[in-house]
């Protein structure tokens, strides 16, 4: 039971990777925010973690909006009495070069990329330091450390939450506040399928193809990305601060 009476919080966790961390987490003793954009989902979801006997709240939240995104910290406070945990797992993938990018795309990309974790960390990390210490993971990405082509706000976004999460893991140290991010490469979620089916293509022949582009040979699940930012979100990362930890199957950017 790595996480017994944590307070956690976990957003995007309707989405693929999230809906793992909210059971993976919650199984081992946590007390879950589970959050949003899409509460139709978490709706969805939270019988089923009822019925197991996890300790789930549901929040919506627009990553988009810094007064959600404190008021998100905030419900985890009333609920659980603090944030032990704070896994900024939500994002966007908007798809362009800077031609191709409106000024839409590329804001949205910053808000919820970028914005929202800045926000969140900023409302999170005073609790943290009156309990002595906590543990924040990002889910960055290997195209914002190597950016690849024709994701100019994608790249952009989840480069400068990077340096953000390298930043942050040097100044609150001294706090007890470990801050690191799990970089992936694609992951098989309904994300990247419905990426697929928007250019017309179909997304098990685009996955199987991406499979063979993988060293290890296969694209990552849900569930290789959720149990490394749980790695580090336990105390067997005790001594880890401000690392970006690349989860690719050894596929480059440009393989």
């Amino acid at each position: 039971m790595r996480f017994e009476n944590k307070q956690v919080i976990i957003t995007g966790a309707a989405g693929g990777i999230g809906q793992v961390l909210v059971g993976l987490f919650a199984s081992e003793g946590a007390k879950v925010v589970a959050a949003d954009y899409h509460y139709e989902g978490l709706q969805n979801l939270l019988p089923s973690w009822q019925t197991k006997g996890y300790e789930v709240t549901i929040e919506a939240c627009d990553l988009n909006h810094k007064a959600d995104c404190e008021a998100l910290v905030q419900a985890c406070v009333d609920t659980y009495g603090g944030v032990d945990i704070l896994l900024n797992n939500a994002g966007i993938i908007p798809r362009g070069n800077i031609l191709e990018t409106t000024d839409d795309m590329w804001f949205s990309a910053m808000n919820v990329n970028l914005n929202a974790v800045f926000f969140l960390c900023r409302a999170a990390i005073p609790h943290m330091q009156a309990a002595g210490g906590g543990a924040i993971v990002n889910t960055s990405s290997v195209w914002g450390t190597e950016p690849g082509p024709n994701h100019v706000a994608y790249c952009t976004a989840k480069g400068a939450l990077a340096c953000l999460t390298r930043n942050l893991g040097v100044d609150h140290a001294p706090d007890n506040i470990r801050v690191n991010a799990v970089c992936p490469n694609e992951v098989n979620t309904p994300m990247i399928r419905t990426g697929f089916e928007r250019r017309g293509l179909d997304p098990d022949e685009a996955v199987a193809q991406l499979n063979q582009s993988v060293p290890i040979g296969r694209i990552a699940e849900p569930e290789d990305i959720a149990d490394v930012i749980a790695f580090l979100a336990s105390d067997a990362a005790r001594y880890m601060c401000g690392a970006l930890v690349p989860v690719t199957g050894a596929k480059p950017v440009y393989g």
